[in-house]
């Protein structure tokens, strides 16, 4: 974990808070987004579970937003009642999640009615977090997956972090080729050990 943590530590400009575990991986290797405890190692709450650390797709989800497609699905969601249905359904999903991983980290659970995250269950507030648990549960969030669709593939330029920049590149270190200009759809999340930093 510490490798992973240290490409977040560059991808953010700062120390990851509460870092628990990579919750997915771009197509090149590096955590696009990372799972982070319910509460920070000072105990105080932190309400957002899955974290958008790749600066180039946080920059591409930044785009839609600046494009109106969250007013668009507001109306889409006030509008159609399976969409709200599936809409609520990840709200329920980001929270049960949310207290496993406050067992798992063995930190107290945030108190009932702490909001889960992008508006969820009726506005559309943040694309960031929505595309984040998306990718980190894939199937969860219909929103998350329109905006992972609309976003485009954020990783054909090559890793956002270039293995040089970071301590202790390990061997497996991405570094930007053919192959990884090729590269497909985000991949579902690996499981890995989480470690709080």
């Amino acid at each position: 974990m510490t490798a992973d943590a240290d490409v977040v530590a560059l991808q953010l400009g700062r120390s990851p808070r509460g870092l628990r575990r990579v919750a997915h991986r771009c197509p090149c290797g590096l955590p696009d987004v990372v799972e982070t405890a319910p509460r920070l190692p000072d105990g105080s709450p932190f309400p957002t579970l899955y974290y958008l650390t790749c600066p180039r797709a946080a920059a591409a989800v930044a785009r839609l937003e600046a494009a109106g497609v969250m007013r668009q699905m507001q109306q889409r969601l006030d509008a159609d009642p399976e969409l709200r249905a599936a809409y609520r359904a990840a709200h329920r999903d980001y929270l049960a999640r949310r207290a496993e991983a406050a067992r798992a980290a063995g930190v107290e659970p945030l108190p009932p009615g702490t909001q889960s995250a992008g508006g969820m269950p009726a506005r559309v507030k943040c694309l960031h977090a929505l595309t984040a648990h998306e990718l980190a549960v894939p199937g969860a969030n219909p929103l998350g997956r329109e905006a992972v669709a609309q976003a485009g593939p954020w990783w054909r330029a090559g890793p956002c972090v270039a293995a040089g920049d970071w301590p202790q590149a390990p061997a497996w270190a991405p570094r930007a080729s053919a192959a990884h200009r090729a590269a497909g759809a985000p991949r579902t999340p690996r499981s890995g050990k989480g470690a709080d930093s």
